[in-house]
């Protein structure tokens, strides 16, 4: 049989790498990369787009909206690092005080809802009429109701 000893690993096949992979999907970190928008791929609503930790993982955060850190269940909070990168606290209980983000995924208005928390169904309502707005025009063959 062979010799597996001395075998190199091929590209993507680095054991760190499947476990970045593995655990970048686990946390949602699957947005799309630059230069792609920043654009959710379900309800087409602008995001805020964030590196994360892993490489070449990205991950869209919910834009302007900042939140006590104690409010939100573990593994859904997020910080953004001095430099800029998104890093989810998983189970780390958060300093009294730390603000955190939320990735867009939970409040999406067109995924199904994780209804654990009233704001967050607060928040996918705001996002679902917001998209009304954006996109949900009449159609030029209706009649003007004005």
């Amino acid at each position: 049989m062979g010799d597996i000893e001395n075998a190199q690993p091929g590209p993507g096949n680095d054991p760190g790498s499947l476990t970045h992979a593995f655990h970048a999907l686990l946390e949602g970190a699957v947005a799309p990369r630059p230069p792609a928008p920043p654009d959710c791929p379900y309800c087409d609503l602008p995001q805020d787009r964030r590196h994360t930790g892993y490489p070449g993982h990205w991950i869209l955060l919910e834009p302007r909206v900042l939140i006590p850190a104690h409010t939100v269940p573990p593994r859904r909070r997020w910080i953004i690092t001095s430099d800029g990168i998104a890093m989810n606290l998983w189970d780390a209980e958060p300093l009294t005080g730390t603000l955190c983000r939320i990735p867009h995924s939970i409040v999406c208005p067109q995924l199904l809802p994780q209804d654990l928390w009233p704001w967050v169904t607060a928040l996918r309502h705001h996002n679902k009429q917001r998209r009304q707005r954006l996109f949900d025009l009449p159609h030029e063959d209706m009649p003007d109701t004005a």
